[in-house]
């Protein structure tokens, strides 16, 4: 695990909007490095993507209600399933529309 010091707790403490963009600047980086022909770069990233969404579906968010988390952690789950299939079979358009999506979080934050 690449980022232990997030399991301690740190993770759980963020919002989700929080969770999805550090999500989102890791399947930036995974597009990024596909884009370059860096694969091993772009494998990295993955793993720590998928790890960050691991975290956030392991913890979600606890002071929601059981609707809200349920239908969170369908569409985390959704999400986790379809950017797998996007990088396994190097599409780099769909990759390009799931970051999009998470790029919509970052927004909200700022």
């Amino acid at each position: 695990m690449q980022h232990t010091s997030l399991e301690n707790g740190r993770w759980a403490e963020m919002s989700f909007p929080q969770q999805m963009a550090n999500i989102g600047s890791e399947t930036s980086r995974v597009l990024k490095a596909l884009h370059a022909g860096k694969d091993s770069r772009a494998e990295g990233a993955f793993a720590r993507a998928l790890e960050l969404i691991d975290l956030t579906i392991k913890y979600g968010r606890s002071g929601s209600s059981l609707v809200a988390r349920s239908a969170m952690w369908e569409e985390l789950c959704r999400f986790r399933e379809l950017f797998c299939a996007s990088f396994l079979s190097r599409n780099l358009a769909d990759l390009a529309l799931l970051n999009k999506y998470l790029d919509r979080f970052a927004y909200i934050l700022n």
